[in-house]
């Protein structure tokens, strides 16, 4: 790699446009990843310490708030840092470690939502069989899977991505290692890559979304069989935020990956990228808990015990 790399550090050219504004964004975007720091600890500790939150449901949504942090921290504090000391360098062994993780994590959020899209299809379609399925033992291995997996998907595409000779130009236009940007400086062709990048991307985000919306069509089909008003709206309010979580994360990932990526208006993606890192990791807290009766009566039981 030595031989065939010239580019020893990258340029991320972030949001230029917004140069004039860099205090405000600086400030808003902070705001944004304390809050959404605090909101997946906050899950991470109540479900930890609240024995009565010990169920499948909790423990896929710790494993949920752990990828999202690791998401977040592998973005927000280097373009913090960017915008604040005006450095907007990263040299190539970081940058090829950010896009790693980044894409790593992001699959292992897929086949985490998917699970507890399967988590939901259990409890409200085969409620007597809950327990029996849904067991200790079945929830460990499964989040081993999705953890272990989204990594092992990834990694191979990294390797020969990091693998590409890279010699000049080094401005990447994104705030942080995106693939489809890197790709766009290599000094060969990267149509094979792009190629194997789009199946890759559309065989985890179209299956990981094919088994949710099998799973959730299950599941609206079994709640208008309820006979009484008061069950189905019970029902439905058990996997309302996690429906509304699993619609914006596809929603967006699909507009921004499942196209050719060097192609396209990168404007358009770094917007939607940086919706997706910041604003989307601070409301996923408030959507799970804002209206889970269970979880804010262990979450005010921790705060007093505390007190």
């Amino acid at each position: 790699m030595d031989n065939d790399t010239s580019v020893k550090e990258f340029i991320l050219l972030g949001f230029p446009e917004l140069h004039g504004l860099k205090l405000p964004f600086f400030t808003i975007l902070l705001l944004m990843y304390l809050l959404s720091l605090t909101g997946h600890s906050m899950i991470i500790i109540v479900v930890l310490t609240e024995s009565v939150l010990h169920t499948p449901m909790y423990f896929f949504l710790v494993n949920f708030s752990v990828a999202e942090i690791c998401s977040t921290m592998a973005e927000i504090p280097k373009m913090l840092h960017n915008i604040l000391s005006g450095k907007t360098t990263i040299c190539f062994a970081c940058c090829m470690a950010q896009g790693f993780i980044v894409f790593s994590v992001g699959a292992v959020e897929f086949i985490t939502l998917t699970l507890m899209s399967f988590d939901r299809y259990v409890a409200i379609c085969k409620p007597l069989f809950y327990t029996t399925i849904m067991t200790n033992e079945l929830c460990l291995r499964l989040a081993l899977l999705a953890w272990i997996g989204g990594f092992i998907m990834v990694i191979s595409q990294s390797v020969v991505l990091w693998s590409y000779p890279y010699c000049g130009p080094n401005v990447i236009d994104h705030f942080f290692c995106d693939v489809g940007p890197v790709l766009k400086l290599a000094c060969t062709d990267t149509t094979l890559m792009e190629l194997i990048g789009l199946l890759y991307g559309a065989a985890i985000m179209w299956g990981s979304f094919g088994f949710s919306l099998i799973s959730y069509a299950c599941i609206i089909a079994t709640i208008i069989r309820i006979p009484s008003a008061i069950g189905r709206s019970k029902a439905f309010l058990t996997c309302a935020s996690h429906l509304t979580v699993v619609s914006l994360f596809y929603l967006i990932l699909m507009i921004m990956y499942l196209r050719p990526s060097t192609h396209g208006d990168t404007r358009v993606n770094k917007v939607i990228s940086l919706v997706h890192v910041s604003f989307i990791p601070m409301l996923n807290p408030f959507i799970y808990t804002i209206r889970n009766k269970d979880f804010k009566a262990a979450a005010w039981k921790m705060l007093r015990r505390m007190l």
